[in-house]
């Protein structure tokens, strides 16, 4: 039976190991984490992390193929192939700080394979990591005495959060990288053969470590210049009197261009864009490629600036200040169906709205523990009832679109505000028209205000 050990137990790791255990019955698959707390929740039914489809994943094999320990060094002494998922956040201190990933998590794991390991390893990278990590991981691995031999692969994720078992079941493709040398094609075969379980063989594309390694920072790199473009478009449609819908209509029929991540918003977040952007830059400026890394630099400019514009609009149509002013925010999460706040435009605004001594409100249906690590103030007031939560507000800010929030009886939620009531949309989620006629003044993303006011 082949051995499958994924170190770390996050985002990425769990949910992946999870649809290989289900589609791989005949492969034994262990995560492992130092955080025991996270390793207990995997363990029960209340996982740490919150995915649509997840937790019956996880049900159909865990107990038969599919473990969760604290016991790394074990895990790696076993295992015939080992997924690296480990934390790359970006560097905030030294050289390559607010750009560069910081790779001592990374670092410290691939000395602990090095040190735990007595048979041949497959190590494959699955962290989003800079370019030509994978010399530095065999550089490392194989500093040892030589009589174990580790071939290192990138198997990057290309998940998007709230549909990541989907992604997973059905990827556009699944991209593995290694060295054109014997050891490394027939590494690449045996990692292929696992996905090919379920993932028709099309689908499953080849390439050297340096394009996969490229390959993930450049993806996430296109989607997030998609949605900062079309955000420099929706502060033209409003000074305009354009709609950004309509314009994201026109161009998406442009086969082109496509129809994909042309939604405008208040900005994009998640633990992927603005980290691997940064990376990228980082990359261009090391290799001298300044006007290359200045162009990726201003998408992630462009992202900050939509999170502002959003706010200065709210304090321009209250009338100039927000002081004492209770504002709720419908959603915290970066984005629907999940609970994951790294990044997330609410954390901006509500930071924003704090400095302008607002009263703020937070509700959502998944992320209010995590909001309130991310804030940690006691000035905010955190709400799981959207109703209570819009209770004596003057205004609402919609930060993420979960369905829930169509839904609701906005008439209940009018009455029980301060007059005049403001809803400001930021992911055009709701409708709009509807919203002005029950007496709202209603100001969505890259359109024109419906409001009462003189």
């Amino acid at each position: 039976m082949t051995k499958i050990l994924c170190i770390g137990a996050g985002y990425v790791g769990g949910p992946t190991m999870a649809v290989i255990a289900q589609n791989c019955p005949d492969v034994q698959v262990t995560v492992v984490d130092i955080n025991p707390d996270r390793i207990a929740a995997w363990k029960s039914d209340t996982l740490p992390i919150y995915e649509p489809g997840l937790l019956e994943v996880v049900q159909s094999s865990r107990g038969r193929n599919l473990i969760f320990s604290t016991e790394v060094d074990q895990g790696i002494a076993d295992a015939d192939i080992i997924f690296v998922s480990v934390n790359t956040p970006t560097k905030t201190f030294g050289r390559g700080a607010g750009c560069a990933a910081d790779l001592q998590y990374w670092e410290k794991t691939a000395r602990q394979i090095l040190e735990n390991s007595t048979s041949d390893k497959i190590v494959v990278e699955k962290s989003t990591l800079p370019v030509r990590t994978a010399r530095a991981m065999e550089r490392i691995l194989h500093s040892g005495d030589g009589n174990v031999h580790f071939e290192v692969l990138s198997n990057p994720e290309f998940l998007a959060e709230g549909t990541a078992i989907t992604d997973l079941m059905d990827p556009d493709r699944i991209l593995i990288g290694g060295h054109e040398t014997e050891t490394g094609q027939a590494a690449i075969e045996k990692l292929a053969s696992i996905y090919a379980q379920w993932v028709p063989p099309e689908k499953i594309l080849t390439t050297n470590v340096w394009s996969s390694e490229l390959s993930k920072l450049t993806a996430n790199a296109f989607l997030a210049q998609r949605i900062s473009s079309i955000n420099s478009i929706a502060s033209v449609c409003e000074a305009t009197e354009a709609n950004v819908d309509e314009v994201s209509r026109a161009i998406g029929m442009d086969s082109r261009i496509g129809a994909k991540f042309l939604r405008a918003s208040v900005g994009f977040g998640g633990s992927c864009f603005k980290k691997d952007i940064l990376n990228l830059v980082y990359l261009c400026e090391t290799y001298g490629l300044d006007e290359v890394a200045d162009y990726w630099r201003q998408v992630v400019a462009m992202n900050s600036y939509q999170g502002e514009r959003f706010v200065n609009r709210m304090i321009s149509a209250m009338f100039n200040t927000i002081v004492g002013k209770r504002i709720t925010l419908f959603g915290f999460a970066f984005k629907a169906d999940t609970g994951d706040t790294r990044e997330s435009p609410a954390l901006t605004v509500s930071r924003q709205l704090l400095a302008e001594r607002a009263d703020v409100v937070i509700t959502d249906p998944q992320a209010l523990v995590n909001a309130a690590k991310d804030l940690n103030e006691d000035a905010v007031t955190y709400e799981q009832d959207p109703y209570e939560a819009a209770k004596g507000a003057h205004a609402i800010a919609v930060m993420t679109e979960w369905q829930q929030y169509r839904d609701l009886d906005f008439v209940r939620i009018h009455d029980s505000m301060v007059k005049p009531a403001f809803i400001f949309d930021g992911r055009n989620l709701l409708n709009h028209k509807e919203l002005h006629e029950i007496g709202f003044n209603v100001y969505p993303i890259g359109k024109a205000a419906l409001t009462h006011l003189e």
